[in-house]
């Protein structure tokens, strides 16, 4: 993917998951979520700058400090400057979470509804609450996930996918112009292989097809195999890789 066209969806994921704070740096975008996520709660250096980086890193660590957060930078092939990721490694930062980017040709995916799957526009209780437990998300960050839900100025979905009245599966699509994004379709551990999981992503591809969108994109952890397997035979594939460069101490 050319390097413009990388920045271009970069952006559109910062949008697509907002944080509660964000503070601009001479080309790189500090985001702040009380440390629910590491995308929420990072540097994303995505544009030319002209300070020098040295100071610049130190800025960051002072404002993350400040908040009693660890300093976190997301790291492309197109961060900027280029010897970032090596300049951070020298400097005791570890590397965490590497992300593969996954992009889908909606003009080319055939229309399939998802086997029951219930989509909300806006906030749901039930779905919060199973997708908070589903994820494993600790309790002091249930709120944050329903404001940073609040935040989000594109179109979305909450999905959700009940069998005998109680949630089963879940997930959020969330659509900017032709781009459709997909997080966290997660699916109750004692109810997998069974195709909810499938379901749900169906449901909201469906829902964003429909909508206008062009191209689906979503984020898989490296080594995650059940997910590179579902999202390899619905047709996603491949556009990039990230990974977060972690400060080990506060």
């Amino acid at each position: 993917m050319p390097t413009e066209d990388i920045r271009l969806l970069e952006e559109i994921i910062l949008n697509a998951w907002p944080a509660l704070q964000a503070v601009f740096m001479d080309g790189w975008v500090l985001r702040f979520a009380n440390g629910y996520t590491r995308r929420a709660n990072s540097v994303n250096p995505l544009y030319p700058s002209t300070e020098p980086l040295k100071r610049k890193i130190e800025a960051c660590e002072r404002l993350y400090f400040e908040k009693g957060l660890k300093s976190v930078f997301k790291i492309t092939a197109v961060s900027l400057p280029a010897d970032l990721d090596a300049v951070l490694a020298g400097a005791g930062y570890g590397r965490e979470a590497r992300t593969s980017v996954k992009v889908l040709n909606l003009d080319q995916w055939t229309l399939d509804r998802g086997r029951g799957v219930e989509l909300y526009r806006d906030f749901a209780a039930d779905w919060h609450g199973a997708y908070c437990v589903m994820n494993g998300i600790a309790p002091e960050h249930h709120e944050t996930v329903g404001r940073l839900l609040e935040l989000q100025f594109q179109d979305k979905r909450l999905a959700v996918l009940r069998r005998e009245g109680k949630v089963v599966a879940c997930g959020l699509g969330v659509k900017q112009d032709r781009y459709l994004g997909l997080f966290d379709i997660v699916v109750n551990p004692k109810m997998r292989q069974q195709g909810f999981g499938k379901a749900v992503v169906e449901g909201l591809l469906a829902w964003g097809k429909q909508e206008g969108a062009r191209t689906a994109y979503l984020q898989v952890g490296v080594g995650n195999e059940p997910a590179e397997q579902l999202y390899s035979k619905l047709g996603f594939h491949e556009e990039y890789q990230y990974w977060y460069r972690v400060k080990q101490t506060i």
